[in-house]
């Protein structure tokens, strides 16, 4: 198993690179002042807001909020895990990866290259059964029922699980046992020894952004029985959770939607994965499915980033129009300039497969052009829990919908709600405005909290900030020490920066943050380095001692106070009155 990176390395990777080459090989940047500009990669927009800081390092979207190191960046545009963004960036630095080697060191996760490659040989397996087991018929029968052409089942590699208990396993091989199993493609037995995970079942391979197959999709023949009689499981069976597989982040269908449109300018949320093969079998090539799981805004954020419109498909009935309102709900807080969602509601007994097959790819398409918009559905929705014809039901509409239209960051498109609900209430837009933002919310937490607002420019918050602009500014500081002892929020992160910054005076922004990636305090320190402070060198640096100075002066008096009381009550030792005529001393008497 190989050792763990060590942080130097990652240090080292991160000075030798430049975060404007890395990104510019993806993403065309134009300079603009000190920084670079382009349309952002993470989400559809049309004037650039996606800057690239080469001083610090970082990069941010003004418009969807994406930020991060050169790191982050290949993580998040090629969907590479954390080792393989830090050995692509290496390669291109022409370093070889250093791993700490010896049983005193925390072990790396294991690479993940090699559960790919075993998705790969089990779907390679998966096609050869569908072609020539004895068992195979049943399944190309179903496939056939579903009016599933070969060549549609050919470019999406669908095989065939035969019955059985070990033929995967008895396929690649015990020597393979511990892949498999991290694979999800074996199930572990109680009493030891794993049989396999899917029986009996056509497998559909899920792929990721990169093409890559991360898991299986297994649907259950009819008929299929265990030895006991009883059905072999669920009608629809997905891999569990893996290390390459995340159901809430992984959008079936994706990879083969944007490989057969160029430009894709919409893409529709279906429910099933056979709901996207019998879709493209009609023309419909934009369709994609979660896996088992609900529309989550990891999924949304996927989405957007590669089309400005988004359509949910659902059911008509009761079950769909749940789904379809959890959906919008996870949808409002990633709505921002430029994108749009719509709901397309299918009569009651039908889902995409049989409505397709029934009136075919035009009348469907037509379906699609007139779903139903994301603000209509909202209001329509809400409308329907109260009486819209008397003043308190109007009343009761507003404060239904308050709380949702608070948790949209877009202002345009928030105000344009506001208008359409105005509409409906026979309200002026300016005056609901007006009224909402005067009025209280119960849904405010009134808990007070030992901790700062989130924003809230403190001392130490200022003082972090500085020293991730410019980490340079961190040698004017000689006495930090005292931050180490106190318990003010915040200080003992100041503390650790200065102390790294101290012992390593070449560390850049990026490489500083990356110490704090999978740390509690790293999204927000992630967060703050993308504010850009005004000032030259000179001012920054004189700003950050009168903080250090401030905040020693604070802590005297703070340990005076102390002192003084303990005088009174319980009188102080030796020591303690020492302490106590220094602390009066240094501060000329004006405690």
């Amino acid at each position: 198993m190989p050792g763990r990176i060590p942080q130097s390395f990652i240090d080292e990777l991160l000075t030798r690179i430049d975060i404007v080459d890395v990104i510019d090989n993806h993403v065309p940047l134009k300079k603009a002042g000190s920084n670079y500009k382009a349309c952002c990669p993470f989400h559809n927009e049309k004037s650039p807001s996606f800057t690239v800081s080469q001083p610090k390092q970082f990069y941010h979207c003004f418009g969807c909020g994406a930020h991060g190191t050169a790191i982050s960046f290949l993580m998040e545009y090629d969907h590479l895990g954390f080792v393989d963004a830090i050995e692509e960036l290496a390669q291109q630095a022409g370093l070889e990866v250093v791993r700490e080697q010896g049983s005193h060191t925390t072990p790396q996760a294991p690479r993940e290259d090699n559960l790919y490659a075993i998705m790969e040989q089990a779907n390679s397996y998966y096609k050869q059964q569908l072609r020539s087991h004895p068992d195979a018929q049943n399944a190309v029968n179903y496939l056939k029922q579903r009016g599933m052409a070969g060549e549609i089942a050919a470019e999406f590699g669908v095989g065939f699980a035969p019955p059985g208990w070990d033929n995967i396993i008895q396929a690649i091989g015990m020597d393979k046992i511990d892949l498999l199993n991290r694979a999800g493609l074996v199930i572990e037995k109680d009493s030891g020894g794993y049989y396999d995970r899917f029986r009996d079942r056509i497998m559909i391979p899920i792929t990721d952004r990169r093409g890559r197959i991360i898991a299986f999709g297994g649907r259950i023949l009819e008929g299929a029985t265990q030895a006991d009689g009883q059905p072999s499981g669920p009608k629809y069976l997905n891999s569990p959770e893996t290390p390459i597989f995340h159901k809430g982040h992984e959008l079936y269908g994706l990879y083969e939607a944007r490989k057969a449109i160029r430009n894709p300018q919409k893409l529709m949320v279906v429910e099933g994965y056979m709901d996207v093969l019998a879709l493209v079998q009609f023309g419909v090539r934009y369709a994609v499915a979660t896996l088992g799981t609900a529309t989550t805004r990891d999924h949304l954020e996927t989405l957007f980033r590669v089309v400005p419109q988004v359509i949910f498909c659902f059911d008509g009935d009761r079950a769909g129009r749940d789904a379809a309102w959890r959906a919008l709900e996870n949808a409002l807080p990633v709505m921002h300039e430029g994108r749009e969602a719509a709901f397309l509601f299918l009569p009651d007994g039908q889902d995409p497969d049989s409505m397709i097959r029934e009136e075919g790819q035009q009348a469907f398409e037509q379906r699609v052009a007139s779903a139903m918009p994301l603000s209509s559905f909202m209001i329509d929705h809400l409308a329907q829990q109260v009486n819209i014809d008397t003043p308190d039901g109007r009343a009761r509409l507003v404060k239904l919908a308050r709380p949702l239209l608070d948790t949209i960051p877009d202002k345009v498109f928030r105000h344009l709600l506001y208008d359409q609900l105005a509409q409906r209430i026979h309200m002026k837009t300016s005056h609901l405005e007006n009224l909402v933002d005067h009025a209280p919310t119960s849904t405010v937490n009134t808990q007070p909290t030992s901790q700062p607002a989130a924003g809230k420019k403190t001392p130490i918050r200022q003082a972090i900030n500085l020293l991730l602009q410019s980490p340079a500014l961190a040698a004017a500081i000689k006495d930090y020490g005292f931050l180490a002892n106190t318990e003010l929020a915040g200080a003992s992160l100041l503390f650790n920066l200065l102390e790294i910054l101290h012992q390593e005076p070449h560390l850049n922004t990026a490489a500083l943050l990356e110490r704090w990636r999978d740390k509690a305090e790293g999204k927000h320190l992630f967060k703050l380095a993308e504010t850009q402070l005004p000032g030259t060198d000179e001012d920054l640096q004189q700003e950050l001692l009168d903080i250090i100075q401030y905040l020693h002066d604070q802590l005297n008096i703070q340990r005076w106070h102390f002192l003084q009381e303990k005088l009174a009550v319980d009188g102080l030792d030796e020591n303690e009155l020492t302490e106590w005529n220094q602390l009066l001393k240094d501060n000329n008497g004006h405690m």
